[in-house]
């Protein structure tokens, strides 16, 4: 059954327009905008800002909750603003999802990189906690993409299963700047998918919160990220290269 709809071109099933409609802006081919005095063009370079499940059961009242989320939202905020493209996702689970605690599912049939039953109940398709959270704005997101909606699919990248690959490729975007939870889980994994998919990755560092089931984890992953090519900054920096689209 499809779910999105997009400046008209053809429905697919794991991704849709937000609740609000398209901007309307950065129609001019979702170029990088110059913030260089005196430079009123374009670059080729295609960018977006991917935000990584920034939804409210994994931030302060949730059912798995990081630290820290006021912070991340307060620096995708700033910087949503200064992109032409920008992508949000969202773990949509059925109430039986194979990840959740309790379910019993049949290993064979489990597609992701950590065994199932292994988290508690968070991000059930249509509660209120798996809706973004209300801390980040959502009127300069495009696209939304709902990510692990089969039982048996864990979901963690952005990319799994979702279709991301081709709105991407379809948009022209070739580097991909990315924020939002959690550093050792959904951003790793999506940043890890976008290498090996030949997209250049800027991680925003201070724009990222890990789980930490284990201490090291977050450090763990951003080694990983590293190894695998891509390039790290910060909000600050990010943003005082590029003007704020108005």
């Amino acid at each position: 059954m499809c779910d999105w709809h997009h400046e008209g071109k053809a429905c697919r099933p794991a991704y849709r327009l937000p609740i609000e409609q398209a901007r309307g802006r950065g129609r001019e081919g979702n170029r990088a905008r110059s913030s260089v005095p005196g430079d009123s063009c374009y670059h080729d370079r295609v960018d977006v800002l991917l935000i990584v499940d920034f939804q409210r059961d994994f931030c302060p009242g949730g059912a798995l909750p990081v630290a820290g989320c006021d912070e991340v939202a307060e620096r995708l905020n700033d910087l949503a603003v200064r992109f032409d493209f920008v992508v949000a996702t969202r773990d949509w689970h059925p109430p039986d999802h194979g990840s959740f605690a309790g379910v019993v599912v049949d290993p064979s049939r489990w597609r992701g990189s950590d065994p199932p039953s292994i988290w508690p109940v968070h991000c059930v398709a249509g509660t209120p906690g798996a809706e973004l959270h209300p801390t980040l704005d959502q009127s300069p997101i495009d696209v939304v993409i709902d990510k692990g909606q089969d039982r048996f699919s864990q979901g963690y990248s952005a990319f799994h299963e979702s279709g991301l690959d081709e709105l991407l490729l379809e948009r022209g975007v070739d580097h991909i700047y990315i924020g939002g939870l959690t550093t050792d889980y959904c951003v790793k994994k999506s940043v890890l998918d976008a290498r090996r998919l030949g997209f250049d990755v800027t991680v925003i560092e201070d724009a990222i919160r890990a789980v930490n089931v284990q201490p090291w984890d977050g450090a763990r992953a951003l080694e990983e990220m590293r190894a695998a090519g891509a390039s790290f900054t910060s909000a600050g920096e990010l943003a005082r290269g590029r003007a704020a689209i108005v």
